[in-house]
């Protein structure tokens, strides 16, 4: 069975570009239309992902206003039309406005058929991660617990993560600080039969090592200097459903040793008892730090790493995760936006070409900040690069022409689509969404080999 192509729709009423657009796109089913009500018409029956819309339609082509409407309809019918606007009128105030009105990139003409191919094929891509992302929520509920992903690294984390749910087993999450690691232990425990249950999280790094004890395992009444009355730990309060101990690299080593054998026996003492309490308490460990490392120089007990870590899940930093950068991105400004009563409504170009190409070193909790705080900062309806702060010398390696940009993202997309197609071009081509050709012209114009 053949595989249908792509539909892009072509709004162009020059009849020699619309020939040249139709066998530039020979990976995709082009659809033309030379005015607004053909356009609506085919965008009703066919449903492109992605739209190239050129401002100066019938019967205005020496204006823009006509273009503009056509937008506005194309965008009230099918909200996630990627829409690419060319005109050749009033370029940089045309392009502003696009952007403003919802258009997703802007070219002026005269056209380069290359790099508005790239366009193209970028848009197509963001299209299918961001419906991909909605049929995961669609599908993963509550269970996904506001988690927001449509890269092939975090699926595969969440697939794991679904798998050892129903295990009532220990889990140990690696990964670096800001990557999610409390999003996902949640996630966790309401995917699993302790769902019901308490989900109780403390962060080990934050509580002193003298108080770190009795937030754990609990006291009784006039066990030290204050203690009123008898108090229950954490691991007690989540009797039934799951303790998520956050930075358990920090539990000193004396402390290690009563967990242990909590974990063994399945009983606590608190401070100042004299009896044992049965706990059914299932454990989830996260840490930023090298474990291994730890066990190797006697920081860490590997008795206890190995009670942990019965399954080890490792979470991969936001940079490596394609596409998920922009997603989340908007995920926040859709959230803040209407937390704050702000009529923020997307990103500009530079902005998502920004978020592609930035380094997160403060993973998913960076990015959240950023765009909050852009959120706040904007002046109009969309947010830009410089309301991000991702411009300038915070990110010497960031290139500074928007261009550049694209080019090191579809760099970086090829060479990772290479890799998970085993270097098989075909293969390549179908994650990417582009044709066979296409994909040669890229990646000779970027001497990429397979």
């Amino acid at each position: 069975m053949t595989t249908p192509l792509p539909k892009l729709l072509v709004v162009e009423d020059d009849p020699g570009l619309q020939r040249q657009l139709r066998w530039a796109y020979d990976g995709y089913e082009v659809l033309i239309a030379p005015d607004r009500a053909t356009a609506l018409t085919l965008l009703r029956a066919e449903e492109p992902a992605v739209a190239t819309l050129d401002l100066g339609l019938p019967p205005d082509p020496d204006g823009v206003n006509e273009g503009f409407t056509a937008l506005a309809e194309m965008l009230a019918l099918k909200p996630d039309l990627k829409v690419i606007v060319a005109s050749g009128h009033g370029e940089r105030e045309s392009a502003r406005r696009a952007i403003a009105e919802g258009a997703w990139d802007f070219y002026a003409k005269p056209i380069d058929i290359d790099a508005l191919g790239l366009i193209v094929a970028r848009a197509f891509h963001v299209h299918a991660l961001e419906a991909e992302n909605r049929r995961l929520a669609e599908r993963g509920g509550e269970r996904a617990h506001g988690l927001v992903t449509a890269s092939p690294e975090m699926l595969k984390v969440t697939r794991m993560i679904e798998r050892v749910a129903g295990a009532d087993v220990s889990v140990m999450l690696l990964g670096a600080s800001g990557t999610g690691k409390e999003v996902l232990a949640r996630s966790l425990h309401d995917a699993s039969p302790r769902g019901g249950g308490a989900f109780v999280a403390i962060n080990c790094a934050a509580i002193p090592e003298t108080l770190l004890e009795s937030e754990l395992f609990g006291h009784e009444k006039g066990a030290f200097t204050g203690a009123v009355k008898t108090t229950e730990g954490k691991i007690e309060q989540a009797a039934g459903g799951t303790l998520f101990l956050d930075e358990i690299g920090d539990v000193p080593l004396p402390l290690q040793v009563k967990l242990l054998r909590f974990l063994q026996e399945r009983v606590i003492e608190r401070i100042g008892g004299r009896r044992p309490i049965a706990v059914d308490t299932r454990i989830v460990c996260a840490t930023h730090q090298d474990v291994d490392a730890m066990v190797a120089d006697g920081r860490f007990r590997e008795d206890l790493y190995y009670r942990l870590a019965e399954i080890v899940v490792r979470i991969p930093a936001l940079a490596e995760r394609s596409g998920d950068a922009v997603l989340l991105a908007r995920h926040f400004l859709k959230r803040h936006a209407a937390a704050m009563k702000l009529p923020v409504k997307g990103f500009t170009p530079d902005a998502v070409a920004a978020i592609e190409g930035w380094r997160w070193p403060g993973n998913v909790r960076e990015l959240e900040n950023r765009v909050k705080r852009a959120v706040i900062m904007a002046d109009g309806s969309h947010v830009t690069a410089d309301d991000l702060d991702l411009t300038g010398d915070a990110a010497p390696a960031l290139p500074i022409n928007l261009r550049a940009v694209r080019e090191a993202a579809d760099r970086a997309a090829i060479r990772q689509a290479l890799a998970h197609a085993e270097g098989n071009i075909s293969g390549t081509a179908r994650l990417l969404g582009i044709s066979r050709p296409t994909l040669y012209d890229l990646m000779k114009a970027y001497d990429l080999q397979p």
